[in-house]
């Protein structure tokens, strides 16, 4: 195994969920600017999928998405044992308690407000990735 190897496994993993495009797009290139590797999914159920076959470090979920919303998406993400210790991070255009509230309940980290910034968003996987390192 080449050293290049080594690194890239040991970048965290990002796992960014959303049903909008241009969000996931724009996630996708701050975070690869920021040195991680990035999965994308476009609403829960796809997400799903994606977090066992991944296993990322970290979760951006959008709350607003079709079929399977972030509350209900994060919720079975945490039931899961094996993912449960994994910091979920909200994503949404209204900056609502309730919203914050409600995503607590269902176990999510934390909250950003979109479109965030490249910063925000940087800071917030190096908030909650060190925790799982």
């Amino acid at each position: 195994m080449s050293d290049n190897a080594t690194t890239a496994d040991a970048a965290t993993r990002v796992l960014v969920i959303d049903d909008s495009n241009t969000i996931r797009r724009s996630a996708e290139i701050f975070l690869k600017q920021g040195g991680y590797q990035v999965v994308l999914a476009e609403d829960g159920f796809d997400a799903l999928a994606k977090v066992n076959d991944h296993e990322p470090h970290l979760i951006f979920c959008d709350i607003l998405m079709p079929r399977l919303d972030g509350y209900q998406t994060c919720a079975i993400i945490k039931r899961n044992p094996k993912f449960a210790q994994v910091p979920v991070i909200m994503l949404s255009s209204k900056d609502g308690l309730f919203d914050k509230a409600r995503g607590r309940m269902v176990g999510s980290q934390d909250y950003l407000t979109k479109p965030f910034t490249k910063d925000q968003l940087l800071q917030a996987v190096e908030q909650y990735s060190s925790r799982v390192a």
